[in-house]
């Protein structure tokens, strides 16, 4: 029996697409889905939708209608996950983090390991940067038992694009309940710039609000520039490693926008976090669900919960025996847990 998908409900964007697929091929369900991207100012699916699209209908061998740029509905009938070498090009900036993650689970359970590459954006304001992924959100996979190792190639700012990052799978990683209570003693606290084909005081006037706001000492506050060719663009990144669990906040240097105001964005998400006792942030919470429904279970507690977060829940009881609730326990402190039906 096809599931249907309401890509209109709650927040309404991509992410709805991207978990719809992820389920459908960890699970074997068909789906179907209306309204794609339909609370988003232009809907329908764009080139890295498209792109993840493609993607898991290559890993496990799917029947697809409606996979077209700026389509609106989607018929999605998934066969057998393959494991093997995989290359996708999104062929603009586009994310490729979230086209990664979108297959990642499902190669999770294929039968022998995989390589995937995966160019496009590395590191975009709209979507995790690459880093992200390598610092918080893979080593909380490792922790539940998944095996995967990134590489980032070559970086890649909006607009031009033009980034890679490649990715080991580990077959046969039976993902395992995890339970985050806390975030442990903080061992490092850094800043980082990265710029490319940008002049240097940009990334320079960064660090130094961030140096007076955080009030970091110099070597907390790193300067990494990068080739040329690979921009122009600039990535602030403030990592936070606790014992448990590690965040990284970002800012994205855009034309109009002081380097000033950049670095403001992110020690103010960064203070956010620090202030309050939760495990993890506001994207890590949404992340994250996904990989703990399919372990079957998990808790941790977060800064809040979002829409987004709140949608995402939906998506995924709608194909896993499970119960996601968000409890307020206090300022800046909610309980999430993932129960199992069965």
């Amino acid at each position: 029996m096809t599931l249907l998908i309401d890509g209109a409900f709650g927040e309404g964007g991509g992410q709805i697409l991207r978990s719809a697929l992820t389920l459908a091929m960890c699970t074997g369900t068909p789906i179907r889905i209306a309204n794609i991207r339909a609370n988003r100012k232009k809907s329908g699916l764009l080139r890295q939708h498209l792109t993840a699209v493609e993607a898991a209908a290559a890993i496990c061998g799917a029947e697809t209608e409606g996979a077209n740029l700026n389509s609106t509905e989607l018929s999605f009938i998934p066969g057998s996950i393959k494991s093997g070498d995989y290359r996708f090009s999104i062929g603009t900036a586009g994310s490729c983090t979230l086209v990664l993650q979108t297959v990642l689970p499902a190669l999770l359970k294929a039968n022998q390991d995989s390589n995937i590459m995966v160019s496009g954006g590395t590191h975009n304001s709209m979507s995790p940067p690459f880093h992200f992924l390598q610092r918080a959100f893979v080593p909380l996979l490792q922790k539940m038992g998944a095996k995967v190792e990134l590489e980032l190639n070559r970086f890649g700012f909006y607009p031009a694009g033009g980034g890679q990052i490649t990715a080991k799978i580990s077959a046969g990683s039976q993902l395992r309940p995890l339970h985050l209570v806390n975030r442990g003693a903080r061992l490092k606290a850094y800043a980082e710039s990265f710029s490319a084909g940008l002049p240097s005081h940009i990334a320079e006037r960064e660090l130094a609000e961030v140096k007076m706001r955080m009030s970091w000492s110099e070597d907390q506050l790193l300067l990494r520039a990068i080739n040329p060719k690979q921009g122009p663009g600039n990535v602030l990144l403030i990592t936070l490693e606790h014992e448990t669990v590690t965040e990284v906040f970002t800012g994205f240097a855009e034309l109009g926008v002081a380097a000033e105001s950049v670095a403001k964005g992110a020690v103010l998400a960064a203070q956010k976090y620090i202030t309050g006792n939760a495990a993890v942030g506001t994207f890590l919470t949404d992340q994250f669900l996904l990989p703990m429904a399919l372990a079957g279970g998990g808790s941790f507690t977060a800064t809040d919960w979002s829409q987004h977060a709140s949608t995402n829940a939906h998506v995924i009881e709608q194909f896993l025996p499970v119960k996601i609730s968000a409890q307020k326990i206090g300022k800046g402190m909610v309980t999430v847990k993932v129960l199992s039906n069965t």
